[in-house]
């Protein structure tokens, strides 16, 4: 019987190899022989997740047909990966994708490091920070007073307690968009806000413009829901969107749904400005497809002039164009998983009668968390703490990389939790990999794009600062020099640091 759940096409797994190829290699680089860099491809593929593990790999003769090399290259290429324990075969059955003994299993998204592993590893994968305290700790003394009526009742509220469905809408209006509770449903964070909204409005197969690069966890949640996602590309730096491309994207492919993070981007931390909002929202009523708005980063402006532009739903005042989320767990706390999501009523009641057969509802407890923190002010003074600390971050971040790197290319965002860099000619893959060895986590390009875009970047968050941020410069540092004589640790491990 065949041990593989998945088949990857020459063509498909050609493209994605090519992408890792097409960057330029770093200066000094050894180039490996042809056989060799065709394995090293495919396990980096198999260690990001990006060939799923029990995937079955065309056969010698199309991938070698696929890519224009020998089929011997191809054939001790895969001998290679069988040897090193990421290949497994059977006389009939073909060959297919394996992790040694031993070996986690790859994150198809960013997930957070194990708390075991934070004595040795430097984490910049998981673009997120502690809680705000003493904030959290009030905001659950606070709920748990509030608890006991609820505690009389069965406890699912499918759209969300009214109390936070009103204490939302009344923020939304407080902004100059007028809001009725009717418009809002509470959701388990903004992942399962959007998963919601791909369920009721984009079926398997349907298309999703999506920027590119995008938030890596967004487009796996879309690719895994069937879609077809539709890139469309971000200008360099902090530019961000293209309105005349962003039209043509959409008449000409016509997607169902639209995905866009307008405040403080992720991964690049761009800001749009309100023409482009204005340009967005037009371009997408006029072609029929329904605009979701992140706003998840929209209150972590750090810079003192920024300006912050009207919220994408502004542009959009019939309501019938765009679906805006919003969520806790950027702003506040990862742990506080809260988000809601904005629209009409007719959509919120669709999302709320569709939620039946998904999880019910959101827990009360956290929810009368999140309404204490609205009602008090609390949360007001607790997104301060958390600008600072981001603020802090980022700048030594900032300064490390600088410093240690210097041919690594970014712009400074003035906002959000992420730096979108240019690693000097070297592939965003083998310095994540190579950069677990030596003791640091960081997220590739690739995660964050369609179909292999992106391999000379890494994403580096404002998650350390101080000296845990100079060593994480280091670290980054070590993993170029690696990556860039074509060598390895040679299994040496990485110190404990103690921040």
């Amino acid at each position: 019987m065949a041990q593989w759940t998945s088949a990857m096409g020459a063509v498909q797994l050609a493209r994605l190899l090519t992408s890792q190829q097409d960057r330029p290699a770093g200066p000094g680089t050894r180039r490996p022989p042809a056989y060799r860099a065709l394995a090293d491809g495919i396990r980096l593929l198999v260690l990001e997740g990006r060939v799923p593990v029990a995937a079955r790999l065309p056969a010698e003769r199309e991938l070698a047909l696929a890519l224009s090399v020998s089929r011997t290259t191809v054939a001790s290429a895969y001998e290679a990966l069988r040897t090193e324990g990421f290949l497994e075969s059977r006389r009939g059955a073909g060959s297919w994708t394996a992790v040694p003994a031993g070996n986690p299993l790859p994150a198809r998204g960013l997930e957070p490091l194990p708390p075991e592993a934070l004595g040795s590893m430097i984490d910049l994968g998981c673009a997120a920070l502690p809680a705000p305290e003493p904030w959290l700790t009030r905001a659950v003394q606070g709920a748990l007073e509030e608890l006991p009526p609820y505690a009389h009742t069965h406890g699912d509220y499918p759209a969300g307690l009214p109390a936070l469905r009103a204490m939302i809408a009344e923020r939304y209006t407080g902004r100059g968009i007028p809001t009725m509770p009717e418009q809002i449903m509470v959701t388990t964070g903004a992942m399962g806000a959007i998963d919601a909204i791909c369920h009721l409005f984009a079926g398997r197969g349907e298309r999703i413009a999506v920027e590119s690069p995008s938030y890596a966890n967004i487009l796996q949640l879309m690719r895994e829901a069937g879609a077809r996602l539709v890139p469309v590309a971000m200008a360099e730096g902090l530019t961000g969107w293209d309105p005349d491309r962003w039209r043509q994207v959409l008449r000409d492919a016509a997607p169902r749904l639209a995905y866009v993070v307008a405040d403080f981007h992720n991964p690049t931390g761009a800001l749009a400005g309100e023409d482009q909002r204005r340009q967005l929202v037009e371009a997408a009523r006029s072609a029929g497809t329904v605009l979701v708005a992140d706003e998840t980063m929209s209150e972590l402006w750090l810079d003192a002039d920024v300006e912050m532009p009207r919220p994408v739903c502004a542009f959009d005042p019939a309501g019938s164009t765009v679906i805006t989320v919003g969520s806790a767990s950027k702003a506040f706390w990862a742990g506080m998983r809260i988000g809601w999501v904005r629209a009409a009523p007719d959509v919120i009641r669709s999302l709320v009668a569709a939620r039946a057969y998904a999880d019910l509802g959101t827990p009360v407890l956290e929810q009368l968390a999140v309404n204490w923190l609205f009602s008090t002010g609390g949360w007001e003074k607790a997104v301060d703490v958390r600008r600072e600390q981001a603020r802090g971050n980022r700048d030594a971040l900032v300064a490390a990389v600088r410093r240690e790197l210097p041919a690594w290319e970014f712009e400074v965002p003035k906002g959000g939790l992420t730096l979108w860099v240019r690693a000097g000619g070297l592939s965003g893959s083998r310095l994540a990999e190579v950069g677990e060895r030596v003791g640091v986590r960081v997220p590739s390009g690739p995660r964050f794009g369609v179909d292999g875009a992106f391999e000379g970047y890494v994403r580096l968050p404002f998650t350390v600062g101080g000296a845990v941020a100079e060593e994480a410069a280091l670290r980054l540092a070590a993993a170029a020099r690696l990556v860039e004589s074509g060598g390895s640790t040679g299994g040496e491990s990485p110190r404990t640091f103690v921040a």
